[in-house]
């Protein structure tokens, strides 16, 4: 069933829910969270087809925030139950200044006594946690792929981390985490290095090699590949490498010394099943924020020894110092 409003308000779309609920023949339905989707119209349709899906895990009032310009204020807005969707959708579109104060017609909507989680398929804030939207949700998923830079977009999002944000080119690396921390307790060696190897500006790929470095205490080399996405990581032991190379986005081939070669299943997933996970946990993930926060660590300490360097006195220049300038210290 779907319900079309236009010229809308808050009171008459919470009416039309209660109304559509009432005519599927299911006034009280479990829901488990509230999600808030916030996107433009061109990414309207993929974003519904994804939360849809996810929905079947997690049913969920799904309200999609679809905004755009317009001098004129005005909210239409599609109630959707039943014929396919798990659970509640509204289509909230919003033009002009209540397109600037998006919160005002989103909060009465909200689930009473459930998390609420939003998600920006596309272009999101820099500064996440302080939209007015996020402000009313615990978790705030963005992507960085979707992104024009990825890779300063990512680094946009370590620099405004607050507790409960999650990116999805981490989500993509669940599979990859798990296979290398089986390998690493399957072969206990020391690990002497370590390489990614990606397509360029993949910011999975950046993640995945801050998570090893900080992990292992070791230099992670990044190496651009033809993809897709990531294609290899290769830990070096002094018997040889533990890698897990996949060139064809699907099949990963996995070796650990001394031991056959094995074929594992690692395809890329879509944004139903990255969804999903994440909706899967409504606390903080502290692992993603030790390495978001380590990524910005590790790019702002070449820059300090370069800085240290430039600072020290040349042998040249300390030749040419006067004796009576130089410190003099007893001899041993």
């Amino acid at each position: 069933m779907i319900i079309t409003l236009t010229d809308t308000n808050t009171a008459k779309i919470s009416a039309a829910l209660l109304r559509a609920k009432r005519n599927a023949g299911s006034p009280a339905q479990g829901m488990v969270l509230t999600m808030i989707i916030v996107c433009d119209e061109p990414g309207y349709a993929d974003a519904l087809e994804a939360s849809n899906l996810a929905g079947r895990e997690h049913p969920s009032r799904i309200l999609l925030v679809v905004t755009g310009p317009g001098r004129d204020a005005s909210l239409e807005a599609e109630v959707r139950i039943g014929e396919g969707t798990p659970g509640e959708v509204v289509v909230l579109r919003m033009r002009g200044p209540v397109a600037a104060h998006p919160a005002s017609v989103v909060r009465p909507l909200l689930l009473p006594d459930s998390p609420v989680v939003i998600w920006w398929p596309g272009k999101s804030p820099a500064n996440v946690a302080g939209d007015e939207l996020a402000q009313l949700a615990m978790r705030r998923l963005t992507d960085a792929s979707s992104a024009s830079r990825p890779i300063t977009a990512l680094k946009t999002r370590a620099r405004n981390y607050v507790p409960g944000d999650t990116d999805l080119s981490w989500t993509r690396l669940t599979p990859w985490r798990a296979l290398l921390a089986a390998a690493l307790d399957q072969y206990p060696a020391k690990i002497l290095a370590a390489v990614v190897e990606a397509e360029r500006g993949n910011p999975s790929a950046d993640l995945l090699a801050a998570w090893l470095e900080a992990g292992l205490r070791i230099e992670v080399t990044r190496k651009v590949s033809d993809g897709p996405g990531i294609t290899a990581v290769r830990m070096t032991t002094a018997a040889g490498d533990i890698a897990v190379t996949r060139p064809d986005g699907l099949l990963a081939s996995y070796v650990v010394p001394g031991q056959p070669e094995r074929l594992v299943a690692l395809k890329r997933r879509d944004a139903t099943e990255l969804i999903s996970e994440e909706l899967r946990r409504m606390d903080a993930d502290d692992v993603f924020e030790r390495t978001i926060k380590y990524l910005i660590r590790a790019e702002a300490a070449p820059k300090k020894r370069a800085a240290k360097v430039a600072a020290a006195p040349s042998r040249a220049g300390a030749r040419t110092t006067k004796k009576s300038e130089t410190p003099t210290r007893a001899a041993p």
